[in-house]
């Protein structure tokens, strides 16, 4: 019985071993892996394409000084727009509001 005893007590020890040693191979793997996959990472951003600029600033509104012939012509510029479709209402709104406001 005691050679037994002495074989499993052996194996329960090997097997220990063998698993903690495995688990460490394996977490020292999977360290390696991220390293990489970050390293990578870090690669390609560095070969993407800048990003865009930035879109210009919009117009400035027209000086206070516009004509009343001015606005009448840009009014009815504005309603051929919305008549064909190019504006909506809302826009067509907003712009309108624009021009009497200045």
């Amino acid at each position: 019985m005691p050679g037994l005893l002495r074989g499993v007590a052996r194996t329960a020890v090997v097997a220990g071993t063998a698993t903690a040693v495995s688990n460490r191979v394996s977490r020292r793997q999977a360290g390696r892996w991220a390293q990489q996959d970050a390293e990578q990472a870090q690669a390609a951003y560095a070969q993407q394409a800048p990003p865009p600029p930035p879109a210009p600033a919009p117009a400035p509104a027209p000086a206070a000084d516009v004509g009343m012939d001015d606005k009448i012509s840009q009014l009815k510029e504005l309603s051929t727009l919305k008549e064909q479709g190019v504006l909506t209402e809302e826009e067509f709104a907003a712009q309108k509001a624009r021009i009497l406001g200045s």
